[in-house]
Parts: C-alpha cells; sequence; structure tokens
C-alpha cells in the first residue's frame, strides 16, 4: 500500500544505476526496455541485466539494438538479453510487438523519446511528440496489460522530464491544429502526459497488482537531443552547468523506479534524483508540477488516449 508519506533513499544525483541495483535480484523477472539501444536506456538495460532479469530491447533501428545487446551481455555475463523492433509512432509495429509477446512481464520501462522536434505528424495527423512519448507507450502498456497482471507485482515506469513544468496537457488542441507549434511546449506536454499515465494505470490497474510511476532522470546529454541546436544546448548547459549527468547516472532513477525493493508498493508517484520529487516551485526547475498528478486530468487523458487509438 501506498502513504503519503515521500520516499526518501540513500541515492543521490551522483549516484549510478550499478549503484541502485547492487543487491537487487531479478533472475526470475522479465523487463522490455524501449530506447534501450542507446543512451540511458542501454543503460538502464544493463543494470537490469546485471540483477539477471531478461531484458528486452524494444527498438527501431534493430542492427543498433543487436549492438547494445552483445555489449550488454558481455559485461554483464547475461545472455538473456534480446532485440525486437518496435516503432512507437507507428500503431501497426506496436500491435506487432505485442502480438509476439509471450508470457508474463515484470517491469515496462517506457524509455524512448523524442524531444523538442521541428512540427511533424503521424498519418493520423496527431503531433509526433505527443504521439511518440505518450501515446505510443500508452499503446503498448494498455496492450501488454495482461502480461504485467500475469507478472504478481509487476511495475511500469514512465520516464518523464522536467520539461513537463513547461506545459500541463491542453485538452483543447492536443494536436496544435489552432496554437502554434512551440517544440518545447509540445515536448512538455508529451511530459506531463507521461506523469499522467502513471497516475492513472497505477488506480485502474491496482487489482491487477500493477505499479506505475514517473520519473525526471535529469539532464543527460545523448541522442534525444537530435534535433536541439548546438547553440540551444550550450545556452541549456549554462544555465544548468551543475546538473549535468552521465549517461550512467541518467539511468539510475529509471532502476530505482523499476527494481529497487525501496519502492514496493508505491505507485503514481514522480521521482527525481532517486527521491520522490517535491511540488514544483514557481519559476523553479526542479519537482513535479501540480496538474501532473491531477487525477481528473488523469483520467481524462485516458479516455482521450482511448477514443485517438479506437479512431
Amino acid at each position: 500500500m501506498t502513504t503519503n508519506n515521500p520516499i526518501s533513499t540513500s541515492f543521490a544525483s551522483h549516484s549510478t544505476a550499478m549503484d541502485v541495483i547492487r543487491g537487487v535480484d531479478l533472475v526470475r523477472r522479465r523487463a522490455i526496455v524501449t530506447g534501450g539501444s542507446s543512451g540511458i536506456g542501454v543503460e538502464t538495460a544493463r543494470a537490469l541485466a546485471s540483477a539477471g532479469a531478461e531484458v528486452t530491447l524494444a527498438v527501431r533501428d534493430t542492427e543498433a539494438g543487436q549492438r547494445a545487446a552483445d555489449d550488454i551481455t558481455a559485461t554483464t555475463d547475461n545472455d538473456r538479453v534480446m532485440v525486437a523492433p518496435l516503432d512507437l509512432a507507428d500503431h501497426a509495429s506496436i500491435a506487432d510487438f505485442v502480438a509476439n509477446w509471450d508470457g508474463p512481464l515484470h517491469i515496462l520501462v517506457n524509455n524512448a523519446g523524442i524531444m523538442a522536434s521541428p512540427e511533424m505528424r503521424t498519418p493520423q495527423g496527431w503531433e509526433m511528440q505527443f504521439a511518440t512519448n505518450h501515446l505510443g507507450h500508452f499503446a503498448l502498456a494498455t496492450g501488454l496489460r495482461q502480461a504485467l497482471a500475469a507478472g504478481d507485482g509487476a511495475r511500469i515506469v514512465s520516464v518523464s522530464s522536467a520539461a513537463h513544468l513547461r506545459s500541463p496537457v491542453v485538452f483543447e488542441d492536443i494536436q496544435y491544429e489552432r496554437r502554434e507549434y512551440e517544440p518545447w511546449q509540445a515536448y512538455g506536454q508529451s511530459k506531463t502526459a507521461n506523469v499522467l499515465f502513471a497516475v492513472e494505470a497505477s488506480r485502474r490497474w491496482a487489482d491487477d497488482g500493477i505499479t506505475a510511476n514517473s520519473l525526471m532522470p535529469g539532464a543527460i546529454q545523448t541522442n534525444l537531443q537530435r534535433y536541439v541546436s548546438e547553440e540551444e544546448l550550450n545556452r541549456i548547459r549554462a544555465g544548468n552547468a551543475a546538473a549535468w549527468k552521465t549517461v550512467e547516472q541518467g539511468a539510475a532513477t529509471s532502476v530505482l523506479v523499476a527494481a529497487s525493493p525501496l519502492l514496493d508498493g508505491v505507485a503514481g508517484r514522480y521521482f527525481e534524483d532517486c527521491q520522490e520529487a517535491a511540488p514544483a516551485q514557481p519559476g523553479g526547475r526542479t519537482g513535479v508540477a501540480a496538474y501532473a498528478l491531477d487525477p481528473e486530468a488523469a483520467e481524462r487523458l485516458w479516455k482521450v488516449s482511448t477514443d485517438l487509438l479506437k479512431g
């Protein structure tokens, strides 16, 4: 059972994924990590594999995924690291992935994403960041619900961002059909959606023993910034120089949410630097926005998402 007491751990911003996983036994657990071929995804997968989990890297580029899987096996001596194709912007690809999954699932790490992209749309006309970062993971998780229910205490990890502070989900115009498109605002909306998903999944699936939590991994330079100019990156670095992390540090909070016994039974919360985040303060860059934890917004987003996928 969850309580209202904030979760505090002995880990911090400098902790690595391997620090967090030390002493954890995942030998009989199965995990999926989306975007597991690079960045914090591969380090999350490596940590889970090091604890004995069977890990599937769900990736668009299966050749890159196989290189990552081979590297993880070489560094962990775990040969139960698989690769499967998954394009979160393609719902046929998601359906194929779900159809090909067999047996229980214990850990689902919704890690993949795109950041601050130019305006792009899916064939359905959906704004690409919302479609990839939220709707794709929503379709994946709901498609795998029975596998998660069979996992006996399964966990969903919803990788969000401090960028969620840039925007709530604007239900009146999610797809930027009437307002001017702004890359960072659109990214922020999609990251708020990641938090709201964890809130509502935890409520709806509690009877299945499934918990979901969201997190901010920290500022890490990875392929996620492919659409961000060097000038913009330099500006961001200058404004927050002390907070940048290595990929190993960036994966630590994901691993905490995925596997730490400290979070047994904890659901619907948002973490950063391996601690449950405090409420965000006006003008601040840390903490969680009240609108991202709003149960009414979470329920509304679930219905909107379900309706979009039906259409």
